[in-house]
């Protein structure tokens, strides 16, 4: 195979994975869909084949995962698939469930519609509002705060999207596509099909999609460039895994990061992760007992 195809064929990982797992929950039992173990199931697989390819085809040297780095990563990945998850069900989805048959809601149309437009409703709603989670994070310091942590890492890897400050992950873990009306199916497939994206837009990973993927979801070159050092360089290409809203509503920029972090590029602990959005409050505490210790 000459390197051309070789390129081509690299490049095409991350359409022909999301390829995949779009066709895994359409074709999927029903006993499968209703298991509540089968979306972890297919993300941790997703996962560890996206770190398998970080080993095969790396794209920076200086974001080649370590023993810390991957354990701090695991532990967020599991943190956001078990107590994150558990809490926006309750505070957020089951809510919306209880609201929906409360009122009457229900979108008819689009219980008949075909699979693939249920699965690109969901998932475009779910973006879309993930855009505008992530848009506000960047320009309101408060959120910001809850944010910055996810902006301190040093490199990106195939489950860096879930480190974060536990706020943070809260936040973008809600939505309202419970009040559609969808196949569990095409529901638990725009969850997959964004996670798929993530993944590889986090990766590092050499594959540079080609434009019919990339002129719509968010590839590394993207995502690194949002990650790039500098509070204003983030401040664009919010789309999680759909860069087209970036595109079309102006936050879109050209690039590609490899030195990413913030302030100092200094890796933050897990500790310092939770505890950086009090930092303000903690300075202001500091500053007081500083006072009464002088008076």
């Amino acid at each position: 195979m000459s390197s051309g195809m070789k390129k081509l064929a690299v490049d095409c990982l991350p359409p022909a994975t999301l390829a995949a797992v779009v066709s895994f929950w359409y074709l999927a039992p029903a006993a499968w869909v209703a298991n509540p173990w089968t979306l972890l199931i297919v993300s941790s697989v997703v996962t560890a084949f996206v770190l398998g390819l970080e080993l095969v085809f790396e794209r920076h040297e200086g974001w080649r995962i370590n023993r810390e780095e991957f354990f701090t990563d695991l532990f967020y990945f599991i943190l956001i698939n078990t107590v994150i998850g558990r809490m926006a069900y309750i505070l957020s989805e089951a809510p919306l469930r209880t609201l929906k048959e409360a009122w009457g809601i229900g979108t008819p149309w689009l219980a008949h519609s075909p699979f693939l437009v249920q699965v690109a409703v969901v998932w475009g709603l779910w973006e879309f509002g993930q855009y505008w989670m992530h848009r506000l994070m960047h320009n309101w310091e408060p959120f910001w705060l809850t944010h910055a942590p996810h902006h301190h890492i040093t490199q990106l890897n195939a489950m860096k999207g879930a480190v974060g400050n536990p706020i943070e992950l809260f936040l973008i873990s809600i939505g309202v596509v419970a009040l559609l009306d969808v196949s569990p199916a095409a529901y638990l497939c725009a969850f997959s099909a964004g996670n798929v994206v993530s993944t590889f837009n986090h990766a590092n990973v050499r594959s540079d999609p080609p434009l019919f993927y990339s002129f719509f979801f968010t590839s590394i070159r993207h995502h690194s460039f949002h990650h790039s050092v500098g509070y204003e360089n983030t401040r664009c290409n919010y789309g999680n895994a759909i860069i087209l809203f970036d595109r079309l509503l102006g936050t879109y920029k050209e690039g590609e990061g490899i030195l990413v972090g913030q302030d100092d590029r200094r890796r933050l602990t897990i500790w310092e992760q939770f505890m950086f959005p009090f930092k303000p409050v903690i300075a202001m505490i500091e500053r007081r007992g500083g006072r009464s210790s002088a008076g």
